[in-house]
């Protein structure tokens, strides 16, 4: 795997950035998951206007433009000849002293890195995952925005450690209200009484690619989608459950604090949304083969 880093590519093991890197040593960066399917890079345009939104919100000056970023991301899946994979585009704050004042640091960091990727086992796409709520609650509005998607996300990942222990693959974070935010890295969805419901991003969740798409597809479905705080009370009752995001796509969530969910199974309209995703995933995007 060839690895892109301002312009140039090196092997895997090559791949390097200064111990001095803001982003290293204290989290100060941004970075995008994106997905390529069948040489199609999905939404990459919307991709490219969220890493902006969350540059301009930690006061990060890109030296790139969208257009440019695009350009490499294309690139860097042809030059590692991928027709699906996974996409991680990261821009550091760059080298500097140390310190956490950013107005040390003159050489932001483009790096991309374009690799084959597997989350779950194909089975739980149709059996479902388990998870519990954990203690650890999602970042506060008033600390950190949930919107940046910044290079700092401990917050997650002690919520990862807490489910892991206990033997969950997956978690719910609840924010400081108690309403539920996001799992772990993935946005939450309940199907009752024939309505799609998600949490608004206002209760802590990211406004994710495949949230977005996903109500895009009820939409045009013709299922009702509502957008409203949640309850773990919600999520226990509701008649199906699941998650979406860049790696997962939309996996089905089947018991929750050993509560079963609907029938413990992928429910109808899970399958319907997920094959309408599939489709689309196919279209909306930047070919690389063009």
């Amino acid at each position: 795997m060839k690895v892109y880093i301002n312009g140039k590519y090196y092997d895997e093991n090559e791949a390097k950035v200064s111990v001095f890197d803001h982003g290293f040593m204290y989290g100060d960066g941004i970075f995008e998951g994106i997905r390529l399917y069948n040489k199609n890079v999905f939404k990459l345009q919307n991709h490219m206007d969220r890493l902006f939104r969350s540059a301009k919100a930690i006061c990060l000056d890109l030296p790139w433009t969208k257009q440019e970023i695009m350009n490499a991301v294309c690139d860097a899946c042809r030059t590692n000849n991928l027709t699906d994979a996974y996409i991680r585009l990261i821009i550091s704050r760059g080298k500097g002293k140390l310190g956490l004042s950013p107005f040390t640091c003159s050489d932001p960091q483009l790096i991309i890195i374009a690799d084959q990727i597997q989350l779950y086992a194909p089975e739980l796409y149709e059996n479902g995952l388990k998870a519990i709520t954990v203690p650890t609650r999602r970042n506060s509005h008033a600390a950190l925005p949930p919107m940046v998607k910044s290079l700092n996300y401990l917050n997650n990942i002690l919520a990862k450690i807490e489910a892991q222990k206990l033997g969950y693959q997956e978690c719910l974070l609840l924010n400081n209200e108690g309403y539920v935010a996001e799992c772990s890295g993935d946005n939450v969805f309940i199907v009752f009484d024939g309505k799609l419901i998600t949490p608004p991003v206002s209760c802590g969740s990211l406004g994710g690619m495949t949230r977005e798409a996903t109500i895009d597809c009820a939409t045009k479905l013709g299922i009702e989608v509502v957008e409203k705080p949640l309850t773990r009370f919600d999520v226990w009752t509701a008649d199906e459950c699941f998650l979406t995001g860049t790696a997962a796509k939309l996996i089905p969530l089947v018991e929750l604090d050993s509560r079963t969910i609907g029938n413990g199974k992928c429910g109808p309209v899970t399958k319907k949304l997920l094959q309408a995703f599939n489709e689309m995933a196919q279209k909306v995007g930047v070919r690389i083969d063009k």
